[in-house]
């Protein structure tokens, strides 16, 4: 099992739009969103969205982690 122990709160949400379409993990600490790991399954890649400064990098891979583990890699139609 892997550890994720740096990540406080996480949610997984889809968000269908003009802009994009697709599904990924919110990171969040304190009800304030740290970051976001997304497959945008329009533009047929995945992306890490940064809200906040400077995050620790071991946070960041962890959410990597934990989206690889949550949400389907293959991209949908």
């Amino acid at each position: 099992m892997t550890d994720f122990s740096k990540i406080p709160e996480y949610t997984i949400a889809s968000d269908v739009g003009a802009e994009r379409d697709g599904i990924g993990i919110e990171i969040y600490q304190d009800n304030q969103l740290l970051l976001e790991v997304f497959r945008d399954d329009r533009k047929k890649r995945r992306e890490v969205t940064l809200y906040q400064p400077a995050l620790d990098l071991e946070l960041v891979e962890q959410a990597i982690a934990l989206f690889k583990q949550e949400i389907p890699w293959d991209f949908q139609e």
